[in-house]
Parts: structure tokens; sequence; C-alpha cells
């Protein structure tokens, strides 16, 4: 019987939310928390957008509680071992190759995801530092994340060795060139990291977000704070 945005209070739909929790479906059990969350995330992006087109001046879903995710660790992820074995596929005496080690050793390293390694430029690797400066990352947000010896090892043998012969039109400062001499799509890399875990063997599922999940459990086993 709401007609007009401005018939809609925090009180209704507070009881809209409590209708949520105790609704059953047809088979008797209760909607579960993620359904729960998006009905009501819509619910909010709705007065959200309500608002900012001038139809309300206040957002009556501005304060509504939002129920808890639970929290899932990843079910699979790469033990160290496996981890090496992969690292190891790369073919080192051809230039890709040798930009295949470094690029996975990143991967591994630092969990970057992989839209933000293929944008990674020269500059924003700081060796001296050991760290790597990952610019509009996920939700347009620029972050600094640590990088260990090893991987910057590897970046500097593939920049001094192998991107040379890689680079092929006018340097634009991109760190990892394809065979054409341009930046690789997010894309490719999926299918690049995958056919290294294939040939390792490895049938577990992922490509570039296994090796950040593995970075990120290996992490917490060696006593790493969550945050």
């Amino acid at each position: 019987g709401l007609l007009r945005p401005e018939e809609v209070t925090r009180p209704i739909l507070e009881r809209y939310q409590r209708h949520l929790f105790y609704v059953r479906k047809k088979d008797g059990r209760p909607l579960g928390a993620k359904t729960q969350y998006n009905h009501l995330r819509t619910v909010c992006l709705l007065f959200r957008w309500v608002v900012r087109a001038g139809h309300l001046w206040a957002n009556p879903a501005s304060e509504i509680e939002m129920p808890r995710l639970p929290q899932r660790l990843p079910q699979a992820v790469l033990s160290l071992e496996e981890v090496e074995q992969v690292l190891a596929k790369p073919n080192l005496e051809k230039p890709s190759g040798l930009r295949d080690r470094a690029m996975l050793e990143v991967l591994y390293s630092t969990g970057v995801r992989r839209a933000e390694l293929a944008a990674l430029r020269l500059f924003d690797v700081d060796a001296s530092r050991g760290t790597v400066w990952v610019r509009q990352g996920k939700g347009r947000k620029d972050r600094v994340v640590p990088i260990g010896e090893r991987a910057l090892a590897w970046v500097q043998k593939y920049v001094e060795e192998a991107r040379p012969r890689l680079t092929v039109f006018g340097d634009e400062g991109i760190l990892f060139l394809g065979d054409a001499g341009q930046g690789m799509h997010p894309d490719y890399l999926t299918r690049l990291a995958r056919h290294y875990l294939v040939a390792a063997g490895i049938q577990k599922p992922g490509s570039c977000h296994l090796f950040r999940h593995s970075m990120a459990t290996a992490m917490l086993e060696g006593g790493a704070d969550v945050r």
C-alpha cells in the first residue's frame, strides 16, 4: 500500500527486515543470510538513489544494520611444495618464460589480483623499500603492498634480460609485456596461470586468484595477523 517514497519510514524497513528473518520458504527453511543481505541491500541502494535524485531529504534505510555474512576460507589453496612446482615450469631460455616466472613470483609474493598485475608499471616496483604500488585496485583505491626479495630478484632479471627483447613499439612503461610488446589482458593472465598449474600436474580449481589465496593462507600459517 506504499505508493510514494516519503511514506517509507525506518520502522517500516525494520519490520521488513524482521519479516525476512522469520519468513520461511516452501520447504520450511529460513532464508539464508546472503539472501536476506541481498534483499536489504537492494532496498538500501534504491533509497540511496532516491535521495541523490532529490525525491527525499533523508534516507530511511541509512541506519539499517545489515546481517553479517559468514566468513569462509577458500577451499583450494596451494601448498608450498605445489607453489614451487608451478614456479619451476616456465622456460627460462625464452624471454616470455622469464617474464612468466617473474609474474608468477609477483602473484605469490604480493597477492595482487590479475588486473592489478597487468596494470603494473616499471616505477610501481620500489626495490629499495621492498614494496609495490597498486594503482586503482579493487574499489578504485590505491594501496602499497610488500614484495619479497626473491620476487624482486626475478623482476629485476626480467627487466634487464627479457623485457628489452619484448619491447616492440614505443615503451609506455608497462612492467609485464606480451609477446606483441603491449600490455596483457587479465583473461590472458588467467589462461597463462592455468597453463602452468596444469603443467605442474595440479588439478585444483582456480588460476591467478589461487596464488592470492595460497599466499594469504601461508601467511596465516606462519603466524601473521589476519589484518
